[in-house]
């Protein structure tokens, strides 16, 4: 039954739109953007409009395995990459060195900057409301979502809800043995909403994250540690014309073992080491005394110095992040060489907070117990602003879909890092909070960032979400390329070669060589290719697409068969109604967990953890008798 107004409170209100997203953060963002461009009456509640864009941690987009997020969710019509080139200090790649499927951007970021656009982005975005308010009861009807209620007795209606609370739930901040109840930086928590996601029947875990502390830009003595400069890169948005690469440095220091000895001396004081923290941490992301005490056999441990913004002189003091007591966190801080009269302005805290098991989540993101009902962001058990963002835009697309009357979008782990991402999330799920990285993704060659647009822009113009400005860019590489692809057998003479080959280090030749001869050679890049007179119009992005392709062709043709061989057992869809109980040749762990999980194809039951290959051959057993 649809609630009614509070009688006795005559300020009551009720509102009607197509979907509410709860939430402010990365993926609240890029889900109430998906929803409103694509023309559904949106509606945005958040705790405070102070925290739009927050990048509560890291100043920072970007980095291993989390630039090609950003990539993607740009080619599929999104907004994070967009704000990151406005708001850049400072830009990376990463893994140079290295092969081109594990190569990612990095940049530094003015948080202030990506908090003012994107929220400025947000407001000026027909169909969309902002409200500041706090979520304290999703409303439902039978087994089906109506809407949401405020703290103020206020309603809103929808067809669809999103929540992307962030860490904002039942959110505790920890230093030393003080526990306050309150979000990131000093922001107020979301005090109710928890209970209302249990009783819709959702579990709920405790996850933990931390931070550094930020210490004062003047009081750093700069000298003693190593300057690293930004470097003159592509832009993560396709809708970027140019960058700002390099507006101010970052720097490169070490631990050293007076560092490790104040933190082993102090250990007992650590919330982690005294019992007082309860939830789980970042495995791949932890504090300076876990790092300390788990791995003692290493003398030193690096961090950076970075930047918080242009017009601040606060600096985020990243790899050491801690919640040990204040006098503690300063003597560690005092004891670099660099540092000795560092002033601290904000302190390290570790931060609690509810989330969900998001077993509970069909691949859309949309939950299985309640119809409509869309979960995204860290509220999932990941960490990250990528990975929220990711989450955020494929639950604001799919909710659009669906109220659209359209067929929902699932990305194959093949075709994106988003696919990995939520397929791990919603086949295998996550005991501690989950870190994109390619080594997750086993088909990364083909999911390069220099290819995300190429594998995806179609796919977000198809739903709606990727503009026509954005789609005919897109349309305008396939060109580039095609006319670059036009080339490849074409001989070029020694005298246009070789001044190349000289550069880079590489044996001369006596007679023509052709294009695709030349990608070949190590050391060639793009820039090299564009002092060609043939290819001096060709732009940077379009020839290392062809370049990596060529010089990878052969990898890229087995992985594509890998990809060709699990895609029919893609196609094999499992009955939503099937009892794996009644199937007497799985063994009890697989029974368990594919009733819990309810695979949609075989494909996915492959990947559930504790189902393994006989336990598969049953089920393409039942497939082929069902079907015979």
């Amino acid at each position: 039954m649809i609630p009614t107004k509070d009688s006795n409170n005559p300020y009551t209100q009720d509102f009607r739109f197509d979907a509410v997203i709860i939430g402010g953060g990365h993926a609240a963002a890029e889900a109430a953007l998906a929803c409103a461009r694509t023309g559904l009456k949106t509606c945005m509640l958040i705790l405070n409009l102070d925290s739009i864009g927050l990048l509560a941690c890291n100043p920072s987009v970007g980095g291993t395995s989390k630039g090609h997020l950003v990539k993607e969710i740009d080619a599929l019509g999104g907004q994070m990459g967009i704000e990151a080139d406005k708001s850049l200090i400072q830009l990376r790649m990463l893994n140079t060195s290295k092969g081109a499927a594990v190569q990612s951007l990095r940049a530094q970021i003015d948080k202030n900057k990506y908090h003012t656009n994107m929220k400025a982005t947000l407001e000026n975005t027909p169909n969309l409301k902002i409200k500041q308010a706090e979520a304290v009861e999703l409303l439902t009807e039978g087994k089906k979502i109506i809407g949401v209620k405020t703290l103020y007795n206020q309603i809103y209606y929808a067809k669809a809800v999103i929540v992307a609370a962030g860490v904002y739930l039942k959110s505790n901040t920890i230093i030393g043995t003080i526990i306050e109840e309150k979000g990131p930086s000093g922001l107020a928590r979301a005090n109710y909403l928890s209970d209302s996601i249990q009783k819709t029947g959702h579990t709920l875990r405790r996850f933990k994250t931390g931070t550094p502390p930020r210490l004062n830009a003047k009081t750093i003595d700069y000298s003693q540690f190593e300057i690293q400069h930004g470097e003159p890169c592509y832009a993560f948005s396709a809708m970027s014309e140019k960058v700002e690469y390099n507006r101010m440095p970052c720097y490169l220091g070490y631990t050293n073992e007076h560092t490790h000895q104040i933190i082993r001396e102090n250990i007992h004081l650590a919330p982690m080491y005294s019992g007082l923290i309860k939830g789980i941490g970042t495995r791949y992301c932890p504090s300076i005394e876990d790092k300390i005490m788990r791995f003692k056999d290493k003398s030193r441990h690096q961090f950076f110095l970075e930047p918080e913004g242009m017009d601040t002189v606060e600096v985020y003091l990243q790899g050491i992040s801690t919640s040990l007591p204040l006098d503690v966190q300063e003597k560690i801080v005092r004891s670099i060489k660099g540092l000795e009269n560092a002033e601290i302005m904000r302190d390290a805290y570790a931060i609690e907070y509810d989330c969900i098991d998001p077993l509970t989540l069909l691949p859309t993101l949309e939950s299985k117990i309640i119809d409509g009902l869309y979960f995204a962001g860290q509220v999932n058990g990941t960490s990250g602003y990528e990975e929220a963002a990711s989450q955020g835009l494929m639950a604001g697309l799919n909710a659009s879909l669906k109220i659209r009357n359209k067929q929902p979008l699932v990305l194959g782990r093949d075709q994106a890092y988003i696919g990995v991402l939520i397929d791990d999330l919603t086949t295998k799920g996550t005991n501690e909070p989950y870190r994109m990285m390619t080594s997750r993704a086993e088909f990364r060659l083909n999911l390069r960032q220099d290819n995300a647009d190429l594998r995806l822009t179609q796919i977000g113009y198809d739903a709606g979400l990727v503009t026509k400005d954005r789609y005919q860019k897109y349309l305008n590489k396939l060109e580039k390329i095609q006319k670059i692809n036009s080339l490849l057998d074409k001989s070029f003479s020694p005298k246009v070669v070789n001044p190349i080959l000289e550069e880079v280090g590489q044996p001369l030749v006596k007679s023509g060589v052709t294009l695709r001869e030349l990608f070949k050679r190590n050391g060639i890049g793009s820039q090299h290719i564009q002092t060609m007179q043939e290819l001096k119009d060709a732009e940077q992005d379009a020839i290392q697409q062809v370049l990596v392709t060529i010089r990878y062709e052969g990898y890229i043709a087995r992985t594509q068969k890998n990809i060709d061989d699990i895609k029919k057992l893609e196609e094999l869809k499992m009955p939503e109604d099937l009892d794996y109980n009644m199937l007497s040749g799985l063994r009890l762990e697989a029974r368990q967990k594919l009733t819990k999980i309810k695979p949609l194809t075989l494909g996915q039951a492959s990947r559930i953890s504790g189902v393994n290959p006989a336990d598969i051959n049953v089920l393409i057993l039942y497939l082929k008798t069902k079907k015979g």
